[in-house]
């Protein structure tokens, strides 16, 4: 059928003035990648000062408490995130204007870079979305830090925090080869650190250099089939789209002992598919990768502990415990698919677990007592006596159940109180049962079956929560963000981050959860915040942002007043913002949609543009769930190849529309079941809106360009709309549902089989006879060793279109999956799209 039969006639796009004209003369390909290169310059200009992961540390010094900052950040005439930190004035009297920046690592940062990254630090990379090398992350309790560099751990004690000399960070000896992932003091004894290697749990003494492998899940074996099997690593699912990283907890600091233990997730893959990857780096030429397709086997996923005892000689003993539940999760939940949150309770009485059913509409958070793990073998030097398997096991307590006819959105915010009754537990936790996440005080009654003896003998009703009280803490048409919570217990006060003020600014909240009447916003207005507090509720460190400022940051002292009102001290400037004269900030812009909600978004001015001139126009697209772009925080680094499309005259648009984060569950549903819909027509909406507003938007002249996400709605838009957008480029982009993971696509469009015709309405394989005919109006980027929107959704793609005759252009980066590991395959594809612009729009 012909392309023009299948147009909708409100597709038709019109033009006010007959004043066209291309953004900018012709340039050839060198001098676009020369632009590339001078654009990237202002970006490590904008990025290289912002500090991250910030930690606080109080000391008792002869002189009174001093209190120190930690951070990672770029020091001047350096190119790679190191540790540093900043001395916080004690009192407001002292407040310095800009607090001086200093190294706590000596000389050695320098040899970083010659480190080669192993396979799983660059996937782990990918799918943290690092951009930065060096020390990217670290581990520091009580002046002792942890840290991974250059394939290799390093540890180092910040011992006097009076003096300003350097330390120096010390290699952790070890006998393995290869990568030692995820290291983490241990917060009882910090000369032991524990660490993953190749799938399993090691720990190592950093005084005795003594080594030791504590679990044994993974053989070693070159089959990736003969050997699917982890410890204290979670699988693909868990980490790429529920953000859980770590798979093992040190036990928290309770007591103090010479017995260690360490609860792990235990992961057995062995009958999750198994994909197989070009890599041009392997002998063989392809890299295989446990991948779980929508509507296939998941990874199963078990509790386990191990413990461990220091003898007198300092030496870790041979009597290694292993322990798992009497009866696996499963028996007693079995709806369960997915271990999305564990950890320790305060007390170390518990673990606690967040289990979701696999169309994650039922969340339960559980309790399970220490008593419940047993040996997994009885050839130990334990005591049969010990564990007799046909005892009285205390039961597994569900203190609270979340249900959704949407989704339930996984978030971070559990917060255990102290317990006012051994018979109860209380805890702050967040649900969005109103349409809004809020948060809420939980009491649950504990129950005690002295009759309990398995889960062959199970109640049904043991396992369901018995709440005693549920009081909301927050309240309104507006949510909390669902990221940490920190909770002072001496003041009864919760800190937390919400959109109370504006849906486009983050910001810094207190509510009391005794007395739960006002909530209290701390931060200044106008920004976005994103904010660390200091373990004992004192301090704070922000590093906020406009749409028109660069980033900033500063700390605050936390003060309470009469009547429990909470308020803040400024003590410092860490970072003062950046004049950036050569970048020109987006503006921010909302309309009132046919759809019912106030819709927002932003557009950069093309530049040189004079009045009434029409310029074409770039959809910057990404439209899906969780994903939240137009915030009044800055852009220009976020969003630099927003700014280098505006500098050679290009507007360039973009639009949060139905589907995406932060407006509430009702918003994010209507895409429910109908991936590719609502999106495009907010998309559209919003374009022709902000043509009715400005005058230099060509609307005959549009492109749209996005990735993953974006890339898929860049595909439905020429598709669909081929009249609206002249060209198309699409980054990674989905093809079809079906190819994609369980743990994202189930979630909004169910399992495939029972969802056969939403599937195929979803896919772009299903208009592929509607593309243009016409050539230079498509182009796909798309990286080889991209693990989640893998290569098979491409090369699907273009064989559906060879075979109904459809043009295309196609760009693969062999070495990449987004173009951002190597800076010149990045410059490489920011060309393409340039040349490709200049050429055809």
């Amino acid at each position: 059928m012909a392309t023009e039969m299948m147009m909708d006639s409100s597709d038709l796009a019109t033009s006010d003035s007959p004043k066209h004209k291309q953004p900018t003369a012709p340039r050839s390909w060198d001098m676009l990648r020369h632009d590339i290169k001078q654009k990237r310059k202002l970006l490590l200009t904008l990025a290289s000062r912002v500090p991250s992961s910030f930690t606080f540390r109080t000391v008792d010094t002869q002189l009174g408490p001093h209190t120190r900052l930690y951070f990672l950040g770029i020091p001047q005439n350096c190119r790679e995130n190191t540790l540093l930190y900043v001395d916080i004035p004690k009192a407001t009297t002292e407040i310095v204007p800009g607090l001086q920046w200093k190294n706590l690592l000596d000389s050695f940062q320098a040899s970083l870079s010659n480190g080669q990254l192993s396979r799983e630090e660059q996937l782990l990379r990918e799918r943290k979305r690092l951009g930065t090398y060096g020390v990217t992350s670290y581990d520091m309790s009580d002046g002792k830090f942890v840290f991974p560099a250059c394939n290799s751990l390093f540890t180092c004690i910040d011992s006097n925090v009076l003096s300003e000399e350097t330390v120096l960070p010390l290699f952790i000896n070890t006998s393995t080869t290869g990568a030692r992932l995820d290291p983490k003091l241990c917060p009882k004894n910090t000369d032991l650190v524990a660490f993953v290697h190749c799938n399993d749990i090691w720990v190592t003494n950093t005084v005795t250099h003594q080594e030791c492998r504590l679990t044994f899940a993974h053989k070693g074996l070159s089959s990736l089939s003969a050997d699917p099997m982890t410890a204290g690593v979670p699988s693909f699912v868990v980490q790429e789209e529920f953000d859980r990283y770590t798979g093992y907890w040190w036990e928290p600091d309770t007591k103090k002992s010479n017995h260690y233990r360490i609860l792990y997730e235990e992961v057995d893959e062995s009958e999750v598919e198994i994909l197989s990857i070009f890599s041009p780096s392997d002998v063989k030429g392809v890299d295989e990768y446990r991948y779980p397709r929508a509507g296939t086997i998941n990874a199963r996923s078990s509790l386990k502990l191990v413990e461990f005892v220091i003898g007198e000689d300092d030496q870790i003993q041979d009597n290694i415990i292993e322990k798992q539940l009497y009866e696996p999760l499963c028996t007693f939940f079995p709806w369960m698919e997915y271990i999305v949150r564990t950890g320790w309770t305060p007390d170390c009485k518990y673990v606690y677990a967040q289990l979701m059913n696999r169309p994650q509409m039922r969340l339960s958070l559980i309790l399970i007592p220490m008593e419940c793990f047993i040996p997994v073998a009885m050839d130990t030097d334990v005591e049969m006596s010990d564990y007799d398997y046909n005892m009285n096991y205390p039961p597994l307590q569900v203190i609270y159940e979340d249900f959704s006819d949407v989704w339930v959105n996984v978030h971070d915010n559990l917060h255990f109180l102290p317990s006012q009754s051994c018979s109860e537990v209380m805890f702050v936790w967040s649900t969005e049962k109103s349409g809004y996440r809020h948060l809420y005080k939980v009491t649950s009654k504990l129950k005690n079956c002295d009759n309990y003896k398995s889960a062959l003998d199970l109640i049904e009703d043991v396992l369901e929560p018995d709440i005693i009280e549920e009081i909301p803490l927050t309240s309104g048409d507006w949510e909390v963000i669902n990221k940490q919570i920190w909770v002072d217990t001496d003041k009864k006060v919760v800190y937390f981050i919400g959109l109370k003020d504006s849906v486009l600014e983050t910001h810094l909240y207190s509510v009391s959860y005794d007395n739960p009447k006002n909530v209290v916003r701390l931060t200044e207005e106008g920004f976005s915040h994103n904010i660390t507090i200091s373990s004992d509720c004192s301090y704070f460190v922000t590093v906020y942002s406009s749409i028109q400022q660069t980033s900033m940051s500063k700390i605050f002292r936390l003060c309470h007043g009469r009547r429990g009102i909470v308020y803040t001290e400024t003590l410092g400037t860490l970072m003062l913002s950046t004049a950036c004269p050569e970048y020109q900030a987006p503006k921010l812009f909302n309309f009132d949609s046919t759809c019912g909600y106030k819709l927002h978004g932003l557009y950069y001015e093309p530049y040189g543009c004079e009045p009434g001139e029409k310029r074409p126009t770039v959809v910057m697209v990404y439209g899906g769930p969780q994903v939240q772009q137009v915030t009044n925080a800055f852009k220009g680094v976020r969003f630099l190849r927003h700014h280098t499309l505006a500098t050679h005259g290009y507007t360039v648009v973009v639009i949060d529309g139905r589907g995406s984060c932060h407006r509430g569950l009702k918003y994010e549903s209507y895409i429910k079941h109908k991936l590719g819909t609502v999106e495009l027509d907010d998309q559209i909406e919003g374009l022709r809106y902000l043509a009715s507003i400005v005058d230099f938007i060509d609307l005959d002249r549009v492109a749209i360009h996005g990735w993953s996400y974006g890339g898929y709605l860049s595909l439905l838009g020429l598709a669909k709309h081929p009249n609206v957008f002249k060209v198309a480029i699409a980054g990674a982009p989905v093809v079809s549902w079906n190819l994609y993971d369980t743990g994202y696509t189930e979630r909004y469009m169910n399992i495939p089989e029972q969802e056969d015709e939403n599937y195929r309405d979803s896919s772009i394989l299903t208009y592929v006879d509607r593309f243009p005919d016409i050539e230079n109006r498509l182009l796909i980027i798309h990286g080889l060793i991209d693990e989640n929107v893998h290569f098979h959704h491409t090369s699907t793609l273009v064989n559906a279109l060879i075979k109904a005759c459809k043009p295309y252009q196609l760009q693969i980066y062999p070495n990449e999956r987004h173009g951002i590991r190597n800076h010149e395959a990045s410059e490489h594809y920011k060309t393409m799209i340039l040349s490709f612009l200049q050429n055809n729009l």
